[in-house]
């Protein structure tokens, strides 16, 4: 068994994507943000062998489609995000999980790669049974997976400077100074930009994502005015 980790905000207006304003406005990137946590959330479940957990920032009462998402949410623990800056939460969350699972590895998502499968995600966790910790790098010099057979060395990820173009490079150099064989996973594209959510709709057309980023047609699906 593995636990499988969501890292996630609440989708609430003005405080997610925000890089995707303009074109979206507030309430559209919060919209387009809840449908991605809510296809990454159908993914996991869908993966077999696995414990679902949420790690959330803010509050679904708040969030666009909030009641919803807590119904996607039913039979998940969910868990809230503590620490000052991501590196901090993340390992407070791999912590946690390592608290409440002991001995279990964890694989560690976000909500930014509404284009994950199951069987994507299956392939990850069977990669981890092979190494220490895997890694997927994603476009941006970002990582959109962390796995890690012991979570408790997520405690490496304090001292990585997040969101740069050398984050992942940085996390899979912090990991190797531990001591840990890391294996890497498939570069992905994660959802930042107005350029990534064209992108990654283009990937999965008949998903939640990719008709939440469509509502803006037919004036700014292509980024023109």
């Amino acid at each position: 068994m593995t636990v499988l980790l969501v890292m996630a905000k609440a989708p609430v207006s003005g405080t997610v994507k925000t890089r995707l304003c303009p074109p979206a406005t507030p309430v559209q990137a919060a919209r387009i943000a809840a449908a991605a946590l809510a296809d990454t959330l159908n993914a996991v479940r869908g993966t077999p062998g696995t414990t679902p957990v949420l790690a959330v920032s803010g509050r679904f009462e708040d969030a666009e489609q909030g009641a919803a998402l807590a119904a996607v949410l039913t039979g998940w623990t969910v868990l809230p995000q503590r620490g000052d800056g991501l590196g901090d939460r993340l390992a407070h969350a791999h912590a946690d999980v390592a608290a409440a699972w002991p001995g279990l590895p964890v694989l560690q998502i976000g909500m930014d790669t509404p284009q994950l499968t199951p069987a994507r995600l299956g392939a990850a966790v069977r990669r981890l049974a092979g190494a220490d910790a895997v890694l997927g790098r994603a476009v941006d010099g970002g990582w959109w997976a962390l796995g890690l057979r012991d979570p408790r060395h997520a405690e490496v990820l304090r001292a990585v400077p997040m969101s740069t173009r050398r984050t992942g490079w940085r996390t899979r150099v912090a990991l190797g100074e531990r001591g840990l064989r890391t294996a890497p996973l498939a570069r992905m594209r994660d959802v930042d930009e107005w350029s990534d959510a064209l992108a990654v709709a283009a990937q999965v057309p008949q998903s939640r994502f990719a008709r939440a980023v469509a509502e803006l047609r037919p004036t700014h699906l292509d980024g023109r005015p």
